[in-house]
């Protein structure tokens, strides 16, 4: 390959990491054309799927501000350069290696940080963003609805002692009267007594 070239090549591949939220390295040896255009469309439409030359993209990491260790860049490999959810890509590298075992994950980048094949496993194993978004929103309703119950709480307490007193209230000026008229008629007895 020409200097120039390999300079256009290098220049790629930093674009490509810089536009990239993450970027999974895998070693593709022995699938076919159809199998790799297959693996392209599993990875969803934010995702592209290159082969590299090891020399090169070790350059271009280092340019584009990634540490790549050596070790994953031993034998052929290409890179899914990831501009959008990472875990949907991560899904689709992982299912495509349970059914075709030549593609073996080797690594990746996830935010300027190292990725483990395990990493990107267990990446891969997060539920989708709407789903997580969605799961976030009940937990918020509910913590709102216990909010308002709190809320309403002292309120029904006074409401509920409003009318306990008034109910008591009612039942003392029912009895004031009764009283009333037996302090009268003890005092008639009284005074009749004396007489």
């Amino acid at each position: 390959m020409a200097n120039q070239e390999k300079t256009a090549a290098v220049a790629e591949i930093t674009e490509r990491f810089q536009g990239s939220s993450a970027a999974v390295l895998t070693e593709y040896r022995g699938l076919t054309m159809a199998q790799l255009t297959q693996l392209r469309r599993s990875l969803g439409e934010n995702t592209t799927y290159a082969v590299v030359k090891n020399t090169l993209t070790k350059r271009a990491a280092t340019e584009a501000g990634f540490t790549v260790p050596d070790e994953l860049l031993a034998g052929p490999t290409a890179i899914a350069f990831i501009s959008g959810d990472p875990v949907e890509a991560a899904k689709g590298l992982r299912d495509f290696s349970r059914t075709n075992p030549l593609l073996v994950i080797k690594g990746g980048v996830l935010d300027g940080k190292a990725l483990s094949p395990d990493d990107v496993r267990r990446l891969a194993d997060v539920e989708p963003r709407e789903v997580l978004l969605a799961k976030m929103a009940g937990a918020m309703q509910g913590s709102l609805s216990k909010a308002a119950g709190l809320f309403q709480a002292p309120l029904s307490q006074v409401a509920r002692l409003a009318a306990a007193l008034q109910e008591k209230k009612g039942t003392a000026e029912e009895a004031a009267p009764a009283a009333d008229t037996t302090a009268e008629t003890v005092s008639d007895t009284a005074d009749s007594a004396t007489e």
